[in-house]
């Protein structure tokens, strides 16, 4: 079967300008890219409230819920709490957790959305309202899919409200690969962190992730992963601070699928950040991810897919 591609028409909320600092229109930009090569798409459901119960703190779940949540913490997050923002982080979550059921069955799956990393248990902050892979890592421990969860984040900024979340939680292993002089200035300790200094490119990122990803499974032993591929430490990036260029994103995404991939670990691909003012170079750069999961979980003899340039 192929790479199983999980997509809803409310990741992309058109109450976002596209004058704004986040580039909404990445997700639809991407679900059109990957469309026009054949692809088809799983449609998740808008996660249940219980379930945004599990990560987050029901006071707030209930104020994003009814757009009524406090002008300082809309700040934070960055969006107005407007319904369809709060349809747009339902459809998020319901579908890392979509993705998260078809990687257990087929070996990976993608959400086109996701890796909200920066929303903790208190609430949302950095464009995150949700955190999708927290809810989706509990949602499949209490449903008996997986016992032991790692959440491989390479987002150019470090994962600090998934690392919040699991602080006390030892079936969930949080690990980020960031750049320690991007924001957030406060970065609670994952199990594992390595912070690059600013500048880092291509060479000098994927050595590190050779030793990060080795530890990763040395010391976790998961049965599912979620890998949260954001293409901001790429060097156009706005908010990024690294210099990877678009192979070194390529390569970036086929070492960390290969390394699931051979140990037949099911790994759940989500999104992450990527801040270029170029929306459709920063959807370009997102299918890599795509590609790298499906090159890696292709049936042998079965050539998969490759990005167009």
């Amino acid at each position: 079967m192929a790479l199983p591609i999980v997509h809803h028409p409310d990741y992309d909320a058109e109450s976002v300008p596209d004058s704004h600092r986040f580039p909404m229109r990445k997700y639809s930009l991407l679900a059109d890219r990957l469309r026009a090569r054949g692809e088809t798409f799983a449609v998740p459901a808008h996660a249940p409230e219980r379930w945004l119960h599990l990560a987050h703190d029901p006071s707030y779940v209930t104020a994003v819920l009814t757009s009524s949540v406090d002008a300082k913490t809309a700040r934070k997050i960055g969006f107005d709490m407007t319904p369809a923002i709060a349809a747009r982080t339902r459809a998020s979550v319901g579908g890392t957790c979509l993705a998260a059921r078809l990687a257990v069955q087929h070996g990976a799956a993608v959400s086109l959305a996701g890796g909200s990393h920066h929303a903790s248990y208190e609430g949302g902050a950095g464009f995150c309202v949700f955190n999708d892979v927290a809810v989706a890592a509990r949602v499949a421990l209490e449903e008996g899919l997986c016992r032991k969860v790692a959440v491989i984040d390479c987002d150019v900024h470090h994962g600090d409200g998934t690392a919040s979340i699991f602080a006390e939680d030892d079936r969930v292993f949080t690990a980020s690969m960031h750049c320690e002089d991007n924001w957030p200035r406060i970065k609670p300790p994952s199990d594992l962190d390595i912070g690059l200094p600013r500048g880092a490119g291509d060479s000098d990122y994927l050595d590190a992730l050779d030793g990060f990803l080795t530890t990763i499974f040395s010391r976790a032993k998961p049965d599912l992963v979620f890998y949260n591929a954001g293409v901001d430490p790429h060097q156009n990036d706005r908010l990024g601070l690294l210099s990877l260029s678009d192979d070194g994103l390529r390569e970036r995404d086929r070492k960390v699928a290969e390394a699931c991939a051979r140990r037949g670990i099911p790994t759940v691909g989500v999104l992450g950040g990527g801040y270029e003012k170029d929306a459709a170079a920063v959807a370009r750069r997102h299918s890599f991810m795509v590609d790298a999961l499906a090159a890696a979980t292709a049936p042998e003899g079965r050539s998969a897919f490759s990005s167009p340039q």
